[in-house]
């Protein structure tokens, strides 16, 4: 592909709009959303449920935005914003009936996390979770949960918590009660805890065991439901505060429950997976159906909910950029958002590609083909592990398959979308343990179908470590690797981290921290065999990440350096935790295969 004709498609794939951050007001007339690729940075949008005006951007930002709450009427949205996409937000109250207006109101930070922001009924109040005492401007060792008054600006804090935390707090439908997900025992587990709007009568209602986590969403003022592992499995249930009785209504083998989304009334959508597929469940009066998908795309995703009982969902798959619609009660689909055409843009469809790791496990992934022959295979690793890969719009996957690579995006153990005993699995070695012979046997399998090498590895996060991984511990088949945001010693990335849950998931995976298992942090660590890697390498990172933190990638160029091994390193500074700036995406994205048609055309370099 000539230097300009493959500028030209960055460019396009960059600008691919990926919805994101699905909210509805109160008494669904509007719907809200964030866009990216429509602009530089993602923006928020609203539509009407009725699809009778166009979508309608709303901020125009030097920052990504996320939406936290929406107010009943719509007209006031709760906002967060970071610098440089550092997580460490603060928030802002965007006002519609002001010419959307802004308004700080927490202040702007770099040391410390704020989680949720939920506004009261009356708009008169909000709450959220922070690591950071407002009265004595000090980072905490865990959570408070704070009130804070919207007229004041006065803050209260209502508890104090030296634990991890992950998550904000919701409110209860007639706005007396907040939900509030915490960590309290062990590394993973995450306890569903109940408590008035003014701080008092805090109880944990939801708990399986102390390592062994919960999601869960109110259905109405006495209800909750959600989704656990029990320690065996997945199960789905509701429970009713008043008498602590749990309703069971789906779980493991029969289906995999992953999440609930409910519209304040009632009813609930049921999100489960089936090999790595989403579909979903309605209940609604005690009865439990599956939601027709009448989109037109081959997955729909329920997000929110609808007062009259229907949902917003995102319709997708990967032959276009994803559809916002509304799914009315009788199951059809209403379009809200659906991004322009762009003739640039080709999209390939994947195959569901199956193999069998070393020790006999069935693997799934996804396998892209570009027209005619395959300059050769990349595997674009998902990050997480506790996340997975689907039947999607990825705007590098599609760059690099128009671009004439074949790819391959696996969902190796660890992964969610099949289960817990899945999903698990990765506990049982540790980060750097089978999973990564699973990404190897699935490299294996693509070129023994006939897709001819060279081999690269690519990917955010998890991706970034396992494309670290595969560089150096099988340099026997990978000729390029591409790691982004990725660790590079688990011991350095243990201590680098500046999430409230960041140590906590390491432990998590790995048993223990560093000092309680070093020689397992060492043997899992892919800095520590640099001295195997005879492939070329292009290291990316966002020096605002505060999750892998930039000193992961510092070390492994000292390293690559003085070991004398070729590399590239492309830095962000106005980035966080992966590349996203549209014109930054399209700047990798250009330079991602340069770098992988030099490579592959010099093969190994020792």
């Amino acid at each position: 592909m000539k230097d300009l004709a493959r500028a030209h498609l960055a460019r396009a794939w960059a600008a691919l709009p990926q919805i994101t951050n699905v909210r509805a007001s109160g008494d669904g007339r509007w719907a809200f959303w964030c866009w990216a690729g429509q602009s530089e940075t993602e923006e928020v949008w609203c539509a009407p449920t009725d699809g009778s005006a166009p979508p309608e951007r709303l901020t125009q930002g030097s920052d990504h935005y996320l939406i936290r709450d929406v107010s009943e009427d719509g007209m006031r949205l709760i906002l967060a914003q970071s610098h440089h996409a550092s997580e460490r937000d603060h928030l802002l109250l965007l006002d519609r009936t002001n010419g959307n207006r802004l308004t700080q109101l927490t202040p702007p930070q770099d040391t410390h996390y704020v989680y949720g922001g939920v506004l009261s009924r009356d708009q008169r109040m909000l709450w959220f979770v922070a690591n950071y005492d407002y009265d004595r401007a000090e980072v905490t060792q865990g959570g408070w949960l704070w009130r804070q008054d919207m007229e004041t600006g006065r803050r209260t804090c209502l508890h104090r918590c030296d634990r991890p935390f992950t998550h904000g707090v919701t409110l209860s439908p007639d706005g007396r009660r907040l939900l509030w997900p915490r960590t309290l025992r062990a590394p993973g587990g995450v306890q569903l805890w109940v408590l008035n709007a003014d701080g008092s009568d805090l109880r944990e209602v939801i708990a399986f065991g102390d390592k062994t986590p919960a999601v869960g969403d109110w259905l109405d003022e006495d209800r909750i439901a959600f989704v656990a592992d029990d320690g065996t499995r997945d199960r789905a249930g509701v429970l009713t505060l008043s008498t602590g009785a749990i309703d069971w209504i789906a779980g493991e083998p029969d289906l995999f429950p992953h999440d609930v989304v409910t519209n304040g009334a009632g009813a609930l959508a049921l999100i489960t997976h089936r090999q790595s597929r989403t579909e979903a469940l309605i209940r609604a009066k005690g009865a439990l159906r599956a939601l027709p998908n009448l989109s037109g795309r081959r997955s729909l995703l329920p997000l929110a909910g609808l007062p009259d009982g229907g949902w917003l969902a995102e319709a997708y798959d990967a032959d276009a950029p994803h559809d916002l619609v509304r799914v009315q009660t009788d199951g059809t689909c209403l379009p809200l958002a659906v991004a322009a055409p762009d003739p640039h843009r080709h999209y390939a469809r994947p195959r569901d590609f199956n193999w069998t790791a070393p020790d006999g496990e069935p693997v799934q992934g996804w396998l892209y083909l570009p027209e005619g022959r395959p300059k050769g295979l990349i595997a674009y690793i998902h990050g997480g592990p506790t996340w997975h890969s689907e039947d999607w719009v990825n705007p590098k996957v599609g760059f690099w398959v128009q671009s004439g690579f074949a790819v391959l995006d696996p969902n190796y153990r660890g992964s969610t979308g099949f289960g817990r005993r899945w999903r698990e699995k990765v506990k049982e070695d540790g980060w750097g343990g089978r999973e990564q012979l699973d990404i190897r046997a699935g490299i294996e399998a693509a070129l023994a179908s006939g897709i001819p090498g060279p081999v690269a590895v690519a990917g955010n996060s998890y991706g970034g470590f396992s494309s670290w991984w595969q560089i150096a511990r099988s340099p026997d088949l990978v000729t390029a690797a591409l790691p982004m945001c990725g660790m590079w010693k688990l011991d350095i990335d243990y201590e680098a981290t500046g999430m409230p849950w960041g140590q906590s998931y390491s432990e998590e995976m790995m048993g223990g921290g560093p000092d309680d298992f070093p020689e397992k942090y060492r043997n899992a660590s892919p800095g520590n065999f640099v001295e195997q890697i005879r492939g070329h390498v292009m290291v990316i990172h966002g020096l605002a990440d505060t999750n892998v933190g930039p000193e992961n990638t510092h070390a492994a160029v000292r390293d690559l350096t003085a070991a004398g091994i070729p590399h590239r390193v492309m830095l962000f500074a106005d980035e966080g935790h992966g590349i996203f700036r549209r014109g930054n995406v399209e700047t990798y994205l250009d330079a991602s295969v340069t770098f992988l048609t030099e490579a592959f055309a010099k093969g190994p370099w020792r």
